[in-house]
């Protein structure tokens, strides 16, 4: 797959993952769909992919609401008249021990923003992706495949994404329609300092050590566009990412430790 005259929507594009994607996909010619709640940010997304050589448009979105992503869908035909690929890439994180949550609605938001989210921007895009023979693409996590400790909410709306995706996939063979799933470890943007804690504010801060163990924006960009280039069916990005689901068959355990070691978790 190029790239070039490609209709794309990436949703959560004003920061992070989305940002970086939406201007190297901006120098490769596409016709770009930005959506994200900030619209400030998202204008200066589309202004930089704009002079990087694509055409952009910013259409501020929520995607926790099912009108919002009709509108988005909407405006994407409107403008371009067509939808190549969809990018579900909004998402917000939780940092608490389960046992010291105080308001329980942080369930629900990240549940809202992670799966539902989307759920209504696929709903609404899939019969112009099957139009066009597109190409749905998930950016879920490595906590789609296993449990870290004091993600209970982040890790279930991953796992529940996950599922989606994988049975989508399999209704929609024959369609000309491919899912890919990407499943990053840890990366260098500000999800974990936009987390929520145990009393439903943002953090401010990360409780991790920022300074190692991250992969960098560009690497995981660049590993994105490869996959979506090949139409994969999955991107596991790390290598202790990708030998986790076999250990889990035969030592579960061991994964265990490992999740609790990667998250600073001292039981």
């Amino acid at each position: 797959m190029h790239f070039t005259n490609k209709t794309i929507i990436i949703t959560g594009a004003s920061a992070g993952i989305g940002r970086t994607l939406s201007l190297s996909l901006a120098q490769q010619g596409a016709n770009l769909v930005l959506a994200a709640r900030d619209a400030t940010a998202l204008a200066e997304v589309a202004d930089a992919c704009h002079k990087g050589g694509g055409n952009a448009i910013a259409i501020p979105t929520d995607v926790t609401q099912p009108q919002a992503c009709q509108h988005l869908i909407e405006q994407a035909i409107a403008t371009f008249g067509q939808i190549d690929i969809l990018v579900n890439n909004a998402g917000i994180s939780m940092l608490a021990p389960f046992e010291q949550v105080t308001d329980l609605s942080i369930f629900e938001q990240v549940m809202q923003v992670n799966y539902l989210g989307a759920v209504y921007c696929t709903h609404y895009a899939l019969p112009y992706l099957k139009t066009s023979r597109g190409l749905l693409v998930a950016i879920s996590s490595l906590c789609g495949k296993t449990a870290v400790p004091t993600r209970t909410g982040y890790v279930a709306s991953k796992h529940a994404l996950q599922g989606f995706c994988d049975t989508l996939r399999i209704e929609l063979r024959g369609t000309g329609v491919d899912v890919l799933v990407v499943s990053p470890g840890f990366v260098a943007t500000d999800i974990r300092k936009r987390a929520f804690g145990a009393d439903g504010q943002t953090l401010g801060n990360s409780p991790r050590d920022e300074s190692r163990g991250n992969m960098s924006v560009e690497e995981c960009v660049r590993q994105i566009l490869r996959a979506m280039e090949k139409r994969q069916r999955e991107q596991i990005m790390t290598p202790k990412g990708k030998v986790i689901p076999w250990v889990k068959l035969i030592a579960p355990g061991i994964v265990d430790r490992l999740a609790a070691k990667a998250a600073g978790w001292k039981s």
